[in-house]
């Protein structure tokens, strides 16, 4: 079984990377295609417009942005294929989540971590 690592889209790409998906709704500036070397954009699986709108204007602090994600996450019926598609890249290698934000501990990123290893775990 593979292992799911965590990191910046704008990081150099490596072997050990295995599946590199990246999970931001929006491009990441100044990255090329070729440069990004992705399975796959996830991008239906990150915040929705209007709450990532709102958490950047200052309309709502983190924990409440966390808690309509999770909601977000948990009522997604694209998630469902998104861990499977993980669960199942592991499998044969390691994947990689990407991300842009330079602060991701206060992004949606810590969520979403979240989110997915505890699914990961009930297939464990």
């Amino acid at each position: 079984m593979g292992t799911l690592y965590w990191k910046r889209i704008y990081d150099t790409a490596e072997p050990q990377d295995g599946f590199r998906i990246l999970a931001d709704r929006l491009w990441p500036r100044g990255i090329t295609k070729e440069k990004a070397m992705l399975g796959d954009w996830a991008k239906d699986i990150t915040p929705s417009s209007d709450i990532r709108q709102a958490y950047h204007r200052g309309d709502m602090d983190y924990s409440h942005f966390s808690a309509l994600y999770a909601k977000e996450l948990a009522e997604n019926p694209t998630v469902p294929a998104f861990i499977e598609k993980i669960k199942s890249k592991l499998q044969t290698g390691n994947v990689t989540i990407l991300y842009a934000v330079r602060e991701p501990e206060t992004s949606h990123i810590p969520t979403l971590r979240a989110f997915i290893e505890k699914h990961l775990k009930q297939f464990c």
